[in-house]
């Protein structure tokens, strides 16, 4: 125990269990007050004081100490200092904070106000809500006493003691210092190195690789690599070894001399494997078996000076179990890291670092069966990490084993972090056989990660969720629509491998008080001007439906990439996920005239990738929309049809009858006409598909290839290379018409509200108008990425045939946009954060938390119509 012996400062770890021991009257809370902040005490009076409205109401303690509990398991949960202020003068009390403290891996602290009796008592009398009888300091006191110079073997880390209100007043404050694996404030570049196992000369060849200078006779590091980042800083390199650097491998000795070299002089960083926990055993005289390859480094080591040996020791026993890296968003350690335990202090975080997690049984070579932790990994962090040998480094939920078997006959291995790219050398001979076969049971020809993407975790995709997204702020998403959603996801999705992006929902331009018109191009001119864009893209809007189109260049990118194995090369799927095609073979073929035009465009090749995923519109609306039309377009237009020039004559012939039904015939005369045009409007939409030139789609957005996104390209851009491709297949593929607009320029604003009257009144939708970027944004935040203009005789078909009727606009034109237009941005976000996750090999759970988000905002109660 430390005593204060009148110290100005004291320190604590950053994330620790503080407890104030000492008697009422010590002054806890007063000291509590003074060094930490309010957040940070959980109070016992306080706490009894919240469940009786009593602080002093001794009946409650169990309560009391119930809630403070509770609390504190909170805050440690999140990772934040938490102080306990109560009397825990007795071991019994004190137990059950060190449990707590090793339940979530973090130091206890004991700061211990052993005041003297005379001042506590003087302290409590000034205190009229304290009546307890007088033996009651003395007895906590006793109590305190006793057990005093035990803290340390109870399990507290740090005890200090303050014996005087003199030693009090010294104490200036109390320093928090990060724990030793806290390297937040190093954010590389790394190169990460797997398990070595005295691989001395295939170490030295993935080093050169990598572009460090070593001398290897000598086994020094002369110089590092250094990397220039996005934003023009030059950083110098740093290695950073995953542990097991001895055992089996032929040089143990020299990998031991260069790996302390370089962290010795501050040139990397390395964490401990239980094979070198081991030797540091055997090298402390500790009874330990010779055997799993020591034997071979305690033989290679017999030639080394006692001096080296000493030097590996204290190199060995001054190794961290783990690094928290960047910000938090790399952890590093040998058997890998569960999140809870990540940047934590304890035994056990020790322990699973150095040999993961088993489940107690032993497979049919002897060996303890590991418990794959990695699979319900659901970090933020990455997780880097060897102790188990692969074939191959994959990743799984944002974890990555690299031990790939260099010592077995396998590669040595490295991840360069952030560029997440692996670089290996293959062993240059076999130096010891695998006790189990590497990869053993692992025959699928799918990647870690993909063997598991088919099993999604429902309390992931059901109750209330916050999706944070990079573009926008966090996204809300009620429990009401998530369950809605999960059945849309369930019963009648595509696969959902397939599934890495949703389109957004599209809000209508401003209504327009033009006559006869609820639509106007003005309107969505004027909202892009008032939200600062001073150019913008007008797009036809075709007569079809959203689709996503994803196609891969092979059937092996499919598996490779997709994860997706039968299933052909692509796929073509609606705006909630439902595949387009119902035949198969059709959708194939189709799929196959989309990837011949993109081999002949020179798009892979162009692009470097071998998949694409494009937003489209598939025509004609009448291939996925038949029944729609059929039972309720046709419908209305078929009755109204036959009834309405009977009831026209009728009124004809009263009229000639001298009837005074001029005004009816006129109604109804308006009416016929109303449904001649509503007719003709959703047939523009319908014609027959026999064969597969007979469907045409118009593709619009490059949404994403293999690593990248092409959220930072403009529209103008977009078109071009769209077009391109689209001339390799004409007779499927069409390009989309559109205008470059300049805001303000009138001329160049009449000519594109001209060019929308000419194509809505020759039977066109209408068209889209579109910030010229991508993404635009203002004060507030993201803009609407897209408006759409409809023609007069499209929204027959939206609102009826008769909307345009002056009483039905009066009353259409009272409709609200802002419940839309939110809805539109928040999938938007959701979208492009889906595509980011899905280029950037996050977790498909992770991607279809976006994915899935949008569906559920689907269920949202907006007007469809809009």
């Amino acid at each position: 125990m430390a005593r204060n012996n009148k110290l100005s400062h004291i320190s604590i770890p950053e994330l620790s269990l503080v407890l104030l021991v000492g008697p009422s009257g010590s002054g806890k809370s007063t000291f509590a007050r003074k060094y930490f902040k309010a957040t940070e005490i959980i109070s016992s009076d306080v706490c009894r004081g919240l469940v009786s409205d009593d602080e002093n109401n001794q009946a409650v303690s169990a309560d009391a100490f119930e809630l403070a509990r509770f609390m504190a398991a909170k805050r440690l949960k999140h990772g934040l200092l938490t102080v306990i202020d109560a009397t825990n003068v007795q071991p019994e009390s004190r137990k059950d904070w060190i449990k707590l403290a090793r339940e979530y891996h973090v130091l206890p602290v004991a700061i211990v106000l052993n005041m003297p009796h005379e001042v506590c008592q003087a302290r409590n009398e000034t205190r009229p809500d304290r009546n307890f009888g007088k033996h009651v300091i003395p007895q906590q006191i006793s109590q305190l006493k006793r057990d005093l110079r035990n803290l340390r073997e109870e399990g507290f880390r740090q005890v200090y003691e303050i014996r005087s209100e003199e030693e009090a007043g010294i104490l200036e404050s109390i320093i928090r210092t990060p724990l030793y694996n806290n390297k937040k404030d190093e954010h590389g570049p790394f190169d990460i190195i797997g398990d070595v196992h005295g691989c001395y000369d295939e170490l030295y060849m993935l080093l050169e690789k990598l572009g460090y200078v070593i001398d290897k006779e000598h086994a020094e590091l002369i110089s590092a690599p250094q990397t220039t980042d996005a934003n023009g800083y030059t950083r110098t390199r740093k290695p950073l070894f995953v542990g097991d650097l001895v055992d089996r491998g032929p040089a143990s000795p020299q990998v031991l001399r260069l790996v302390m070299n370089m962290v010795n002089n501050g040139s990397a960083l390395c964490v401990p494997g239980n094979h070198d926990a081991k030797l540091l055993r055997w090298l402390n005289g500790r009874q330990v078996h010779l055997r799993h390859g020591l034997e071979k480094t305690v033989e290679q080591l017999g030639a080394e000076p006692p001096e080296f040996l000493e030097a590996i020791k204290s190199f060995i026993d001054g190794l961290i179990s783990h690094y928290v890296l960047d910000d938090g968003k790399l952890v590093v350690a040998h058997a890998g890291l569960k999140e809870n335990m990540q940047g934590r202090g304890s035994g056990a975080v020790r322990e699973f670092c150095l040999y993961g997690e088993t489940t107690g049984e032993t497979d049919e070579f002897g060996l303890p069966v590991r418990y794959n932790w990695a699979l319900e990994y659901k970090g933020k962090a990455m997780v880097v990490y060897g102790h188990t040998p692969v074939p191959e480094a994959q990743w799984l939920n944002r974890t990555i084993d690299i031990d790939t078997g260099c010592v077995f006959g396998g590669k040595l291995t490295a991840l360069r972090y952030p560029e997440k790219e692996l670089v290996s050398v293959p062993a240059i001979q076999q130096y010891a056989v695998p006790a189990r076969p590497i990869g053993y049971n692992a025959d699928s020809r799918l990647s870690a990660s993909q063997q598991y993407d088919g099993m999604l975790d429902i309390t992931d995709f059901i109750g209330k969720s916050i999706i944070s997204t990079r573009y926008n702020h966090n996204i809300t998403i009620r429990e009401e629509n998530s369950i809605a959603a999960l059945e849309v996801m369930s019963r009648f999705a595509i696969n959902p491998k397939w599934l890495i992006y949703l389109p957004p929902t599209m809000s209508p331009v401003e209504t327009s008080k033009l006559p006869g018109l609820l639509e106007h191009p003005a309107g969505g001119l004027e909202y892009f001007r008032e939200a600062g864009i001073n150019k913008v893209v007008c797009e036809e809007k075709h007569m079809g439906s959203r689709a996503i189109v994803v196609v891969c260049r092979n059937e092996d990118t499919a598996r490779r990439r997709f994860g997706v194995e039968g299933e052909g090369n692509g796929v073509v799927y609606t705006r909630t996920g439902r595949s387009f095609f119902t035949d198969k073979a059709l959708e194939q073929l189709f799929i196959a005239r989309i990837n011949a035009a993109l081999e002949q465009s020179g798009f892979y090749d162009s692009y470097q990738t071998d998949w694409v995923c494009l937003d489209c519109e598939l025509m004609p609306w009448s291939a996925k929309a038949q029944a729609l039309l059929q039972h309720q377009y046709a419908a209305v237009g078929t009755a109204a049809s036959q009834a309405l020039p009977a009831v026209t004559a009728a009124l004809e012939q009263a009229v000639r009858n001298n009837v005074p039904a001029e005004l009816l015939l006129e109604k109804y005369r308006n009416r016929h006409a109303q449904v001649t045009d509503y007719v003709s409007a959703y047939r523009q939409y319908c014609w027959p598909v026999e064969k597969l030139e007979d469907y045409k789609l118009a593709p619009f957005h490059i949404l994403a290839t293999e690593g990248k996104t092409y959220f930072d390209k403009d529209h103008d851009w977009h078109m071009t290379a769209i077009k391109k491709i689209c001339e390799a297949d004409p007779a499927v593929l069409l390009a989309t018409t559109y205008h470059t607009v300049e805001i303000g320029d009138a001329e160049s604003e009449q000519a594109v509200i001209q060019w929308w009257a000419n194509l809505t009144a020759a039977g066109g939708e209408g068209m889209v108008i579109k910030p010229y970027t991508f993404l635009s944004s203002d004060a507030k935040g993201l803009i609407q990425p897209a408006v759409k203009v409809r023609g007069k005789n499209y929204l027959r078909i939206i609102y009826g045939p008769e909307y345009d009727a002056p009483e039905n606009l009066t009353r259409l034109r009272s409709r609200g946009l802002g419940a839309k237009r939110s809805l539109a941005l928040r999938e938007f976000a959701l979208g492009m954060e889906s595509l980011e996750r899905f280029v950037g090999k996050e977790p498909l759970q992770a991607v279809h938390q976006c994915v899935f988000g949008i569906l559920a905002l689907e269920s949202e109660p907006v007007d469809p119509r809009l």
